[in-house]
């Protein structure tokens, strides 16, 4: 097994804004065809941004190892750093693999480990395991919680042991507000902290001037993250999320920021476009009545794969459109239809996952005849 080390000039600061550059030009060309538009970019810290990781447990003669995989390898390389892990996550791995190696209960058949992390001091690690966990276990682990100061979880095939609580608490400033966020453990979050406050700060800033006697639409909510930012500036959100987790953070973190104008429904894209064009009823929305809705503005934060066909259709009989993609290929080919009947008026790069070739961006287009009905 090879141990990696990475040279010490990798992640200069040099590097890092050459890797921008070319990530933010290649955006800047695939939006060339609908013209020529100042990108605003927010770019990240080079190091220690990274608020939640997983690393393969590597055992090799009797002791175990932090591992990752190269893309397109199966072979595993041990590391011995992480300089982009935030600082809970860097400064928790050598004491959690020194507590490993110094139990065989824990170690034994443990093959990896995933840290959930927040900017305001709380640590989840979850150990995944390919032995069920019995109460000897859960004692070690107990000890281990209390030695680290953090929050464990041990799971393995169809088992999940939560020792104290299986999520962490976030909080983050947005234009001037604290919003605290409850982020659980196998839900989605924004890996990013520092990004993500960029973005929520960006999207609030494209929403600000909007009638606040109308209504938002939002598509992929998550757990809230853009939701709860984005409520005070309609009278009225209808956010929809299929997965029961995060529908069910996504309350949570209202009720965290005493937001009491949101309503979240568990459908799908395609699901809310039959919907809201009377295709088809929904159980689901047996007590919302979708017509008292004001919608102005529609805001869809899609997986990879982007728009489907039938939710491009749906978005743009809004006035507003704010897209947030986590491609820029498919936002690019989504933009296609939807720069028919809107116009682009602001364009942001946000630099959620450096080192990498991703790119996460922002588009906020309005309709080209708004204003002259």
């Amino acid at each position: 097994m090879t141990t990696k080390t990475i040279p010490d000039n990798t992640y200069s600061e040099q590097n890092y804004e050459h890797q921008l550059h070319q990530k933010v030009s290649r955006f800047k060309q695939e939006l060339s065809s609908f013209g020529d538009y100042p990108i605003e970019i927010y770019p990240s810290k080079p190091l220690g941004f990274r608020m939640r990781a997983e690393f393969r447990i590597w055992h090799e003669n009797g002791s175990a190892h932090y591992a990752m995989n190269k893309p397109g390898e199966k072979t595993p390389y041990i590391i011995d750093g992480f300089p982009i892990g935030g600082p809970l996550i860097t400064g928790m791995m050598r004491p959690l693999l020194e507590a490993i190696n110094a139990s065989p209960i824990i170690s034994h058949r443990l093959f990896s480990a995933e840290f959930l992390t927040t900017d305001s001091g709380q640590c989840l690690i979850t150990l995944i395991y390919h032995k069920p966990l019995d109460d000897i276990w859960l004692t070690e682990a107990e000890a281990l919680q209390e030695q680290l100061s953090v929050f464990i979880i041990g799971r393995s095939r169809k088992q999940k042991r939560v020792l104290a609580q299986d999520f962490v608490t976030e909080h983050m400033l947005v234009n001037g507000r604290e919003y605290v966020y409850q982020q659980v453990e196998s839900g989605f979050t924004q890996p990013n902290v520092g990004i993500n406050t960029k973005m929520l700060t960006w999207a609030s800033d494209c929403c600000a001037d909007d009638n606040h006697g109308s209504d938002l639409l939002e598509l992929y909510c998550g757990n809230g993250n853009f939701t709860a930012v984005l409520a005070q500036h309609y009278k009225r959100v209808l956010a929809t999320e299929v997965s029961k987790v995060s529908v069910a953070s996504a309350n949570t973190n209202f009720a965290l920021n005493n937001i009491d104008n949101v309503t979240v429904v568990r459908l799908s894209s395609e699901e809310i476009t039959q919907a809201l064009t009377g295709d088809r009823p929904f159980r689901r929305l047996r007590d919302i009545d979708l017509s008292a809705f004001n919608f102005s503005t529609v805001f869809v934060d899609p997986p990879r794969s982007g728009l489907d066909q039938g939710t491009e259709a749906l978005v743009t009989r809004f006035d507003k459109i704010l897209y947030v993609s986590c491609n820029p290929l498919t936002l690019a080919k989504n933009l296609i239809v939807l720069c028919k009947t809107h116009n682009i008026e602001k364009v942001a790069a946000f630099d959620q996952f450096p080192w990498t070739d991703h790119l996460e961006t922002g588009v906020f287009l309005v309709r080209k005849d708004l204003g002259q009905e």
